[in-house]
């Protein structure tokens, strides 16, 4: 079965999944107020969004929860954007062969339909990636700068100048965000700068902790899958410091998908910043 229940706002209704994000349009969002900035988790019962590797190091999304109906919806999520925040782990993943394109569009039918929504938006094929680091430790693959792509490298004023000119020469742009540490003020205030609107966070949860410290993210979309997984060590949405103040957001839409894992369901939550609360 092909559709969701909506359980917020009433009334309950049926909807297709296939278009389900793409109608939230983050686009017309950002155009009605500015850059709107936005992030997505899959997790368990218990909280989980990774765990090791086979190996004991590096962390994975679990297979347990990871599943083709919310990666259905992370596509959507990711060809609204002007800009994926991405890592430098990625990046040298990508390098060696071990991650894939963010955005899917291009090199797997299933998507097809997105990469024409793309395409009608007057959009280029691919967002472009953003990447917060203060080592600037990574390799800036040549795949990732097809079709005049940008990557934009987020970094501190304590950042190694060489190896940041180093990073400029290879097609990187470097832009400093932060003094000691990025903040998210300064990343979006930069971005913002950069032109882009869409900004999708699609890295971990220290980088969801500093927007979340800045008051920048707009909407956080979580996938709550209804398994639980126990183990250690435990890793959460959110990584740092306690928050203070604390991050409030309020419901914006529920949905209810009773198909996947195998009939075990999974709920689609999305939240919103209080100040962005409305429709």
């Amino acid at each position: 079965m092909n559709t969701v229940t909506q359980l917020y706002p009433l009334p309950s209704q049926e909807l297709p999944l296939h278009g389900l994000y793409l109608g939230h349009d983050v686009r017309r969002e950002a155009a009605h107020s500015g850059p709107f900035v936005y992030a997505n988790f899959v997790t368990s019962l218990d909280g989980r969004i990774a765990i090791p590797g086979p190996t004991g190091s590096g962390q994975l999304v679990p297979k347990q929860v990871a599943n083709s109906r919310d990666w259905r919806l992370f596509q959507e999520l990711a060809v609204q954007a002007d800009v994926v925040i991405s890592s430098g782990r990625y990046l040298r993943d990508y390098a060696s062969g071990h991650a894939q394109e963010i955005l899917r569009v291009y090199d797997d039918p299933q998507f097809a339909d997105l990469a024409q929504w793309r395409a009608q938006q007057g959009l280029s094929p691919q967002p472009d990636i953003a990447v917060i680091s203060a080592s600037l430790d990574f390799p800036i693959p040549e795949a990732l700068l097809a079709g005049g792509r940008r990557v934009v490298i987020f970094t501190t004023e304590q950042a190694d100048r060489q190896r940041a000119r180093d990073l400029m020469d290879h097609a990187g742009q470097v832009v400093v965000a932060g003094d000691n540490v990025v903040t998210g003020d300064r990343l979006v205030q930069a971005m913002a700068g950069l032109g882009y609107q869409t900004i999708y966070s699609a890295s971990g949860p220290k980088v969801l902790h500093l927007l979340l410290a800045a008051g920048a993210l707009d909407r956080l979309y979580l996938t709550l899958a209804h398994r639980l997984l126990g183990g250690d060590p435990f890793s959460s949405i959110v990584a740092g410091p306690l928050l203070a103040p604390s991050a409030g957001m309020r419901l914006h839409t529920a949905y209810y998908d009773d198909v996947a894992l195998d009939g075990l369901g999974q709920m689609f939550l999305c939240y919103q910043r209080a100040e962005r609360a409305g429709w």
